[in-house]
């Protein structure tokens, strides 16, 4: 992991086509923009997790469930 030190406006890249900006900070919260192309998907993990939590339990679907379709 890689672990970077940053102040408000200051930025980072990942590649050459995404980059980071921090827009703000209060606290214990950093608000960050995010550069990156359009076909790229940016999902926070909470909600990546979720998704995939999701599709395992679609490939679990029961045979009787499966022929009432």
């Amino acid at each position: 992991m890689l672990i970077l030190s940053r102040k408000k406006g200051q930025s980072f890249s990942i590649g050459k086509h995404i980059t980071i900006k921090i827009l703000e900070i209060e606290g214990d919260r950093v608000g960050l923009g995010i550069e990156a192309p359009k076909d790229m998907k940016v999902l926070r993990t909470e909600l990546y997790e979720e998704i995939i939590d999701e599709n395992k339990q679609a490939v679990n679907v029961s045979d009787d469930a499966l022929k009432n379709l």
